[in-house]
C-alpha cells in the first residue's frame, strides 16, 4: 500500500466517503437497524468495490505505477462476467438486508428509530439477546458463503480470460483447499471493517486499500501457477 500511498489511499477515501454518507443518512432518517445490518452486509458488496485496488496490485506486480484513474476505471474489469458476478452479490447483499429484517420482525414489534433504542434493545433484552444470536449465525453463514465464491473469483475475472462459473468454481476450491488460514483471513477482514464501522468508517481509509492489495496478492499466491505473471490491462 506504502509502494503507491496517493492512489490507494484516495480510493480508500472515496470507498469511506461513500459508505459513511450512507450510513449517516439512514441514522439521520431514523432507519437505525437499517443503517447496521445493511453495514453488517458491506462483506458481501467490498470484492466488487475493490476492483481499482486489485488494478492497483497488478500495476505494482509489473513494476508499474498505478494511476488513480486506471484504479477508477479498470478496462479489464469491464467485462460481461464482472457484471453477472457484481449483479450475484449485490442481490446476496439485498437477500441480506430481507433476512435481517425478518430476524428483527420476528425478536420485537416495536421499531427502534435511534442507535441509542435499538443498542438498548439488543444489549439489555432478552429478546434483543435472542436477534444477536440468530442474526450473528445466519448472517456469518451468508457471509463465509459469499466469501467462497468472491475471495478469488473477482480478482480472478479481472487478471483472467475466465467465465464467472470457472472463477467460482476455482474459488470455492482453493477455500476447500485452504480452509484454515482462508477462514482466518475471512475472521481478520471481518474484525478491521467492524474497526472501520466503530470509527464511523474513518478507519476504512487505510483498512479497505490494504485489505483490497492484500486479496490480489492472496489470489496471485493460491491461484495463479507460480511464477505466472498477470495478464497486462
Amino acid at each position: 500500500m506504502f509502494a503507491a500511498p496517493a492512489p490507494n489511499l484516495i480510493y480508500g477515501a472515496l470507498v469511506a466517503l461513500l459508505s459513511f454518507a450512507i450510513w449517516r443518512s439512514l441514522i439521520e432518517s431514523d432507519l437505525a437497524f437499517w443503517a447496521l445490518s445493511l453495514s453488517c452486509g458491506f462483506v458481501f458488496v467490498a470484492p466488487i468495490l475493490a476492483m481499482g485496488l486489485y488494478e492497483s496490485g497488478r500495476a505494482l506486480e509489473n513494476n508499474e505505477k498505478p494511476e488513480l484513474g486506471r484504479m477508477l476505471l479498470v478496462r479489464s474489469a469491464m467485462r460481461s462476467d464482472v457484471f453477472y458476478l457484481g449483479v450475484a452479490l449485490l442481490f446476496i447483499y439485498l437477500f441480506w438486508g430481507r433476512v435481517a429484517q425478518l430476524v428483527y420482525g420476528l425478536s420485537t414489534y416495536h421499531l427502534h428509530k435511534t442507535m441509542r433504542e435499538f443498542f438498548a434493545f439488543a444489549f439489555n433484552t432478552a429478546e434483543g439477546h435472542t436477534m444477536l444470536i440468530s442474526g450473528t449465525i445466519v448472517g456469518g453463514v451468508m457471509a463465509f458463503f459469499t466469501f467462497a465464491i468472491a475471495v478469488t473469483s473477482t480478482p480472478m475475472l479481472m487478471d483472467q480470460r475466465s467465465n464467472m462459473f470457472e472463477a467460482v468454481f476455482i474459488s470455492l476450491r482453493a477455500v476447500s483447499k485452504n480452509f484454515g488460514p482462508l477462514l482466518l483471513w475471512a475472521a481478520l477482514i471481518t474484525a478491521l471493517l467492524i474497526l472501520s464501522a466503530l470509527t464511523s468508517w474513518l478507519a476504512l481509509v487505510f483498512v479497505f486499500p490494504w485489505l483490497g492489495l492484500a486479496s490480489w496478492r492472496a489470489y496471485r499466491d493460491i491461484v495463479c501457477e507460480e511464477g505466472a505473471a498477470p495478464r497486462a490491462a
